[in-house]
């Protein structure tokens, strides 16, 4: 299950031939992104586990499992803070039990990510998923 905003990442990318101009679409991705405030960049936001400097800041409506997610993120390097772009889309609106049942190796794999990025960068994508299955477990 993803959300409309990941389908439609989904659709471009299958439109898009080369992988050149996927990798352009998610810098663009992340380029729209809002920036998220320096008060918000500290370690508690900090995602260990990325080469990059990347912050996860949620933004949960409600409580227990109907609960909406949501976050704000930012990163240092371009690629990255495309990809936080791109996670958002998979899980922004999403209820918290959503959010637990997407397999974002499975949805992420429909862009051919998995193909792409190097070791580093899909050890920070799996360790940027498991802050916001955390959030979501936590919520819960």
């Amino acid at each position: 299950m993803a959300s409309a905003a990941f389908e439609d990442i989904a659709e471009t990318f299958e439109f898009l031939d080369d992988w050149e101009d996927r990798y352009r679409h998610v810098i663009e991705l992340g380029r729209a992104m809002p920036e998220l405030e320096d008060a918000f960049r500290v370690p508690a936001t900090k995602v260990d586990g990325c080469a990059s400097q990347v912050w996860l800041m949620p933004d949960v409506l409600g409580t227990g499992p109907k609960a909406v997610f949501d976050f704000r993120g930012e990163s240092d390097a371009m690629i990255v803070r495309g990809l936080v772009a791109v996670l958002h889309a998979l899980y922004s609106g999403l209820t918290v039990a959503d959010v637990l049942s997407v397999d974002a190796t499975a949805e992420l794999g429909r862009l051919g990510l998995d193909e792409h990025l190097s070791a580093q960068r899909s050890n920070g994508v799996r360790a940027m998923v498991e802050r916001i299955r955390g959030i979501a477990q936590a919520t819960l």
